[in-house]
């Protein structure tokens, strides 16, 4: 399994200067790759391959006044960044044939020298190092201070260093991790998820939503006053806008960090986790738009799915139209839909249930089900082929009946014949048999 580790980096103002030089750098690649297969599309001309692409905004064009400072640079950031404006292009011809799952994947657009969050990569071939005095060694950047948290659990084969909005610097390890199974438990848990609950556990666990962006409102609030005074274009309102991407990258930070501790408890504690496919995309459309993108529940259940994976546990998804909050976990009974307002109701079995607990014990059933079908057993009587004469109603197939003791029964032919008469005419549209 593939995992990605991030840690802080420390740059010198000297190495800044070399990271914005080689953000631009791949910026401008990136945009002369997409101008130029633009431009042939327009022109009625062949796609581009991968390696004449190269050619042209690469190679050829450092030998041009204009693109002479792209030597400056690592060649391997230029040739990451036409990478990944091939992926991009890949990801948009799957969406339009229907081969990639999900919503509808945009064609590439250009890359602005404004945009809040810059990136480059390094891979095998530009030789970069962690050398043994903790620091990480870049091509033509220099020996970056890290602040390492933890430890690599092998070699890396790639790093990204990133540069957020809010001015802060990360190098993003990707390492090839083995899979480490926790001792087998014998818990299973459905988890309904929710805006006052961020979680209801089958068991009766309920998980009080953190709500990390309503805490920090008025704070945030009050930065966004201040910066919508400054002038635009002034060192003011960019300062204004570094405090501002601060205290949304610490609210980010703090959910990021919550939803990982609770993730790795459940994944711990239970052996298999349900959980229900929630469209989030349609769900920040409404009303509840801002509470929504506040509880994160996309990425707390990307979370569970990684580490169930990782860690020798079961992780399911039930289906997103499943009654789960209109069905009694006692007895199966469909009770139809209720208000948001109706938190318990009483089944009439006699059962009493909490709406959040009785919808997560629903979806671990629903869980268990679907995962003992998933091995393609055979769970309902197979089908049994119909006799000629029960597979369907024919015209006068009643009156043939009730005289039938003056005829005869043609099993063979279908058709219930009258000594000496013509069978009975096929029913219109279909064909004699």
């Amino acid at each position: 399994m593939q995992l990605r580790y991030n840690y802080r980096v420390y740059p010198t103002p000297r190495q800044q200067r070399s990271l914005a030089r080689a953000f631009g750098c791949a910026r401008v690649v990136f945009n002369d790759g997409l101008r130029a297969r633009q431009q042939a599309r327009e022109n009625g001309e062949a796609y581009l391959s991968d390696a004449g692409l190269s050619k042209r905004v690469i190679t050829e064009a450092k030998q041009t006044p204009e693109r002479k400072w792209l030597g400056d640079v690592s060649a391997v950031v230029l040739q990451q960044a036409l990478a990944d404006l091939n992926v991009a292009y890949r990801n948009f011809f799957t969406s339009l044939t229907g081969k990639r799952k999900g919503r509808r994947v945009a064609p590439p657009r250009f890359r602005s020298r404004k945009d809040n969050r810059q990136a480059i990569r390094f891979t095998k071939n530009s030789r970069f190092r962690l050398l043994d005095n903790g620091r990480l060694r870049l091509p033509k950047i220099g020996d970056v201070q890290v602040r390492w948290s933890r430890d690599l659990p092998s070699e890396p084969s790639s790093v990204t260093i990133i540069r957020d909005a809010a001015g802060r610097y990360f190098a993003s390890f990707v390492v090839h991790a083995s899979d480490v199974p926790l001792p087998a438990k014998d818990t299973e848990v459905g988890i309904d998820l929710g805006l006052t609950h961020f979680a209801v556990l089958s068991d009766g666990t309920k998980v009080t939503a953190p709500k990390f962006l309503r805490r920090a409102a008025r704070k945030l609030r009050t930065l966004q006053k201040a910066l919508c005074r400054k002038v635009k274009g002034s060192q003011n309102r960019k300062k204004a806008a570094v405090k501002v991407a601060r205290a949304h990258s610490r609210v980010a930070d703090t959910r990021r960090d919550w939803q990982h501790k609770l993730s790795t408890r459940i994944i711990r504690d239970n052996q298999a986790v349900y959980v229900e496919d929630l469209c989030v995309t349609g769900l920040a459309r409404t009303r509840l738009a801002k509470s929504v993108h506040d509880a994160g529940w996309g990425s707390f259940t990307a979370m569970l799915e990684y580490k169930a994976a990782r860690y020798g546990r079961a992780f399911g998804r039930i289906n997103r139209f499943a009654p789960t909050s209109q069905t009694c976990s006692a007895c199966g009974r469909l009770d139809g839909p209720k208000p948001l307002s109706v938190r318990s109701w009483t089944c009439p079995c006699g059962a009493i249930h909490d709406r959040d607990v009785n919808a997560a014990l629903n979806i671990l059933a629903q869980g268990r089900w679907e995962s003992l079908t998933a091995c393609g057993a055979q769970v309902r009587p197979a089908p049994v082929p119909a006799l000629r004469r029960e597979a369907g109603i024919r015209p006068g197939a009643a009156r043939c009946t009730a005289r039938g003791a003056e005829g005869t029964s043609d099993l063979q032919g279908g058709e219930n014949v009258k000594s000496g008469a013509t069978p009975v005419a096929p029913a219109r549209g279909s064909s004699p048999r």
